[in-house]
Formats: C-alpha cells, sequence, structure tokens
C-alpha cells in the first residue's frame, strides 16, 4: 500500500516508521527542509509541500491511502484554522482530482471536539460540545471530512499526546497542577492505532476515539510521577486556560473491541521510560 502522510511531524514520524516496518511505501510530507531530513533520518521518502498550496502539493506522488496529520503550529485560532479547514480543503479537492485518487483518508483530530464535561464519560456517540473558537473549527474539521470527502474516511480523535520528548515531567512535579480527569495516548499508540486501522481495513466512514485504558486525575498523575522520580509532591492549583479546565473521560471501548493491543495501556506503562530517565539524572 502506498500511504502519503500529510503534516509527518510528532505521530507521524513514528507512523513512517511503523508503516515502513510493515511493508508499505510511506511519503512523508512536511514544509521545511528541516523536516523532510527528520522525515529521512528516519528511513522513509520525504516530499517538501504545504497543504495550504495546491500548486506545492502537485510534488506529492499518488496515494492507496491519506493521512491527514497536520499540526496548527500555534495555539491561535487562526493557525487552527488554517491547518484544520482551508488545508484540509485544499488537499481533500487537490487529491480527489487526480486520475489515481486515494482511496481512503485517515483524519486525526482531537477529543477537543466534545468540549468540557466536568468529569462525565464520553465516547464515539457522545454528542460535541464545542466551547471555544478553537474547538469549533476543530468540530468544522470533521464535518468537512464527512462531508466533503470524495472517499471513505476515518475520523480518529486523539487523547492527549506523550511520549518521548513529550513527557512534561516537569509540568507535574513542580506544580502547581489543576484538578480535572487527564486522557492520554502514547505516541506509539496513536500511530499504532492508525497503522492497525489501515492494515485491517477498519473503521472506514466511522469515528474512532483514541485514548489509552484509564483517564487520570491530575493530581493523582502528579503525585504517583513524584513519588517514583523521588521528589516532594507538587501543589495544587487552578487551570489558567479554558483547555486546561476541561474535564472528561474517554472511554477507548470501541477501539477495543475493533481488536487493537495497546503497548502502554495506561500512564503506568508509558511514563516508565521517562521515570528511569528522571531517576538517572
Amino acid at each position: 500500500m502506498n500511504v502519503v502522510i500529510l503534516g509527518c511531524g510528532y505521530v507521524g514520524l513514528e507512523l513512517g516508521r511503523q508503516l515502513t516496518a510493515s511493508g508499505h511505501d510511506v511519503f512523508g510530507v512536511r514544509r521545511s527542509a528541516d523536516g523532510i531530513r527528520a522525515i529521512e533520518n528516519e528511513g522513509f521518502n520525504g516530499v517538501r509541500a504545504d497543504v495550504t498550496d495546491e500548486t506545492s502539493l502537485s510534488a506529492v506522488p499518488d496515494a492507496d491511502a491519506l493521512v491527514y496529520a497536520v499540526s496548527a503550529g500555534g495555539r491561535s485560532s487562526d493557525n487552527a484554522r488554517n491547518a484544520y479547514v482551508d488545508g484540509l480543503r485544499t488537499a481533500l479537492t487537490h487529491f480527489a482530482g487526480r486520475d489515481a485518487s486515494p482511496e481512503r483518508i485517515i483524519y486525526t483530530s482531537s477529543t477537543g471536539v466534545y468540549g468540557d464535561r466536568d468529569g462525565a464519560w464520553v465516547d464515539e456517540s457522545t454528542p460535541l460540545e464545542p466551547k471555544s473558537e478553537r474547538q469549533e473549527i476543530l468540530v468544522e474539521a470533521e464535518r468537512i471530512v464527512r462531508e466533503e470527502s470524495a472517499v471513505d474516511w476515518t475520523i480518529a480523535r486523539f487523547a492527549g499526546l506523550y511520549g518521548p520528548n513529550r513527557y512534561r515531567l516537569e509540568r507535574y512535579l513542580d506544580g502547581p497542577v489543576s484538578e480535572r480527569y487527564l486522557n492520554l495516548i502514547h505516541r506509539e499508540d496513536a500511530a499504532g492505532t492508525i497503522r492497525f486501522l489501515l492494515n485491517s481495513d477498519n473503521a472506514r466512514d466511522e469515528i474512532v476515539l483514541v485514548s489509552d485504558d484509564e483517564p487520570i486525575w491530575k493530581p493523582t498523575l502528579a503525585e504517583w510521577l513524584a513519588d517514583r522520580c523521588g521528589v516532594d509532591k507538587p501543589t495544587k492549583g487552578a487551570a489558567t486556560s479554558e483547555r486546561a479546565r476541561s474535564s472528561k473521560r474517554c472511554s477507548n471501548e470501541k477501539l477495543r473491541q475493533l481488536g487493537y493491543r495497546f503497548r502502554y495501556p495506561t500512564y503506568r506503562d508509558g511514563y516508565a521510560d521517562a521515570i528511569s530517565a528522571y531517576r538517572e539524572g
């Protein structure tokens, strides 16, 4: 299978590694020369293009499957709209117009589409309640994929990503820590889910919530990390943004029923390497 990863960044690089190891031909797309070098250093093909520039997308080879994993590159609403709405529409239009268009697109969304649920459980059937302009943009992007894609689609709603170079232990150990639920997914499992959906041909025209087995109360996680790292427990404090106040518990029951097996089922597994590195100095 030929797979093109548009926005081949934190998750995309891991996905490219996994797909290449599975025998697929993979092309990662980034805007910068540094981004292309990062892709090639991981052992698969890099193509320099910008999803908001249809002309540049002509350099991207034809694909059987398209993965849209573009990052907004900042927290502003303008950045989000540029990446998740304008760039998405441009990419969909461009690839649909090819003689050999993709058979499928997987769009990487976010559990931010649910808004704040005050700790309640959510799943793929939960109505969306965006509370901010950025969340509304995320919801709009999902609508574009569902209604404007000319091929089969899958929306993968990622929980909070963590893993190598993104463990952010200092956020938990230094405090203060706000009181809310966190939903996490290790980078290897985020990429692993996309690889699994492609290899198994599961979840066409469906939404899949991608989160690990155990939503965790943030102070509980911080205290657990502090104990394992051998430092004092952090203090608690008020959230400083709407995003930091958002609290919900994400169910991964559908992903489990599809047959995906997690490498890091909970934070206990996923943070083991980071804790060891911290204790070693």
